[in-house]
Order: C-alpha cells, then sequence, then structure tokens
C-alpha cells in the first residue's frame, strides 16, 4: 500500500507522455496556421491571412465541395442500408461468427487492400470512374460502422413494444416509424456523424476509385498533391480546419450516443 501513490504517480506520467505525443504535432500544426510568414517551420509573427488564401485557392474549393458531396451522399446511403443492416442481424434467432465476420469485414480489411479489390470490381464491371465510384466505395467502408453504432443501442432495445404494436394491429412499417425509429434515432444519427466524418477524412479508397480529372478531386486528395511539393501555411490551414469539422461531428455522435446509453 506504500508504494500506491508511486504508481499512480507513475501512471499519470505516462498518460502525460502518451497524450503530448499524440497532440503536440497537432498542437504545433494549428499554430503554425497562423503563422505570418512562409516558411511552415519558422514562426514570424501572429497572422490569418493564410485562411483567406484558402477561399482564394479554386482548387481547395472545388475540391471541399467534391467532398461535401460525397460524404453526403455515401452517409445517407450508408445509413440507410446499415440500420436496416443492423435490424435484420438482431432480429435473426441465430447469428453466428461467420455472419459477424462478414459484417465487419470491411472495418477489418486494410484501406488498401480495400481500395483495391474495389478498383478491380469497377473495372472488371467497365465502370468510368468519378464521384459516383467514390460515394460506392464509402458506402461500402461506412455501411459496417453504422451496423456497428445502431446494433449497440439494439441490444437494449426493449423488443416487447414492438410486439405489443404489432398486437394492436399496426402494420410493420408504420410500427418502425412510431415505435422502433424514435427509440434508435440517437444510434442512427450517431452512426450518420461517424460515417461523415471518415468519409470526409479518407483517402486510400477515394484516391484509388477517383478516376482522371478535377471533376473528381476529393479534399484528401487535394492536399496529398499539395503536399508533395511541400508543407506550407496554407495547408496547415486547411488541415486545421479539417480537424476541427471532424472533431465537430465526433463530439455530436459523442453526445447522441450518451443519450443513446442513458435512454
Amino acid at each position: 500500500m506504500a508504494s500506491e501513490p508511486a504508481y499512480r504517480h507513475l501512471g499519470n506520467f505516462l498518460l502525460a507522455a502518451v497524450f503530448a505525443f499524440l497532440y503536440i504535432p497537432i498542437a504545433m500544426l494549428i499554430a503554425l496556421s497562423f503563422n505570418e510568414g512562409g516558411m511552415p517551420t519558422v514562426w514570424s509573427g501572429f497572422s490569418t491571412k493564410w485562411y483567406a488564401e484558402l477561399l482564394k485557392n479554386s482548387d481547395i474549393i472545388s475540391s471541399a465541395g467534391n467532398t461535401i458531396v460525397v460524404a453526403a451522399a455515401s452517409t445517407g446511403i450508408a445509413t440507410v442500408l446499415g440500420t436496416c443492416l443492423a435490424l435484420g442481424v438482431e432480429t435473426r434467432r441465430r447469428r453466428g461468427s461467420a455472419l459477424e465476420a462478414l459484417i465487419f469485414a470491411p472495418m477489418i480489411i486494410p484501406d488498401i487492400v480495400l481500395a483495391i479489390a474495389l478498383l478491380s470490381f469497377f473495372s472488371l464491371l467497365g465502370v468510368q470512374m468519378g464521384l459516383h465510384t467514390i460515394v460506392m466505395a464509402h458506402v461500402v467502408f461506412n455501411l459496417a460502422f453504422v451496423c456497428s453504432v445502431v446494433r449497440a443501442r439494439l441490444k437494449f432495445f426493449d423488443w416487447s413494444i414492438v410486439e405489443a404494436s404489432e398486437d394492436l394491429g399496426a402494420p410493420a412499417l408504420a410500427t418502425f416509424a412510431r415505435v422502433t425509429l424514435p427509440v434508435i434515432l440517437p444510434a442512427v444519427i450517431a452512426g450518420a456523424l461517424l460515417a461523415f466524418t471518415l468519409s470526409v477524412d479518407e483517402f486510400i479508397i477515394a484516391y484509388f476509385t477517383s478516376g482522371a480529372g478535377r471533376s473528381s478531386i476529393t479534399l484528401p486528395i487535394q492536399v496529398f498533391a499539395m503536399i508533395r511539393f511541400g508543407v506550407t501555411p496554407e495547408i496547415n490551414a486547411l488541415a486545421t480546419l479539417l480537424m476541427c469539422a471532424s472533431l465537430a461531428c465526433l463530439a455530436l455522435a459523442q453526445k447522441f450516443n450518451r443519450g443513446m446509453v442513458g435512454a
């Protein structure tokens, strides 16, 4: 017992070291995005001009628009399919490990493998690459995440209220809309926010399935093209905005998750 404070101090030190290792580079990136000079690693004064420069960069604006389109479309489709998949799996009386592995395979398979597989699949079908192929690829990637979040809520779902609705003569669609969906809605929204965040940040799958031409360039691909010529304060500013957007979506998802657990 005498050594317990020493263990506590050691644990606090290790926790602080891990957080420092994770977040000091991010803090430096945010700070350098306000660097007045053109050198990305030398501080020369505070300025917000690089954020203004982003608004003047037509390539970034165009790729940001493509990213929003892809993220919104893939999130909507993945949310609907993932919710239906979660309901279908949880209402099955028998669920084997093979089914679980099949559902969550896109979460486990390395992105590069999934990207090559999707590229080969689209090429085999003769599909012309573009934003639509990125959307379909992101649906495959995000579906498992939405299903996982919704299934976590369904683990605590009281199925007797569904049976009561059916006993009262309500059609299956009305039961889902008025009974099931309101209960699992926080999980559905949390899954959608998570899918949107993953879609906005995803690079490898989008890079392999985007095809040629600027019309299908998303923001992560644009950032990759820009950093090949060196990191600039403009890229730091863009990375800061992307990180803030991702954190906002994750914070909202966590908020809905807390409401889901407390329901």
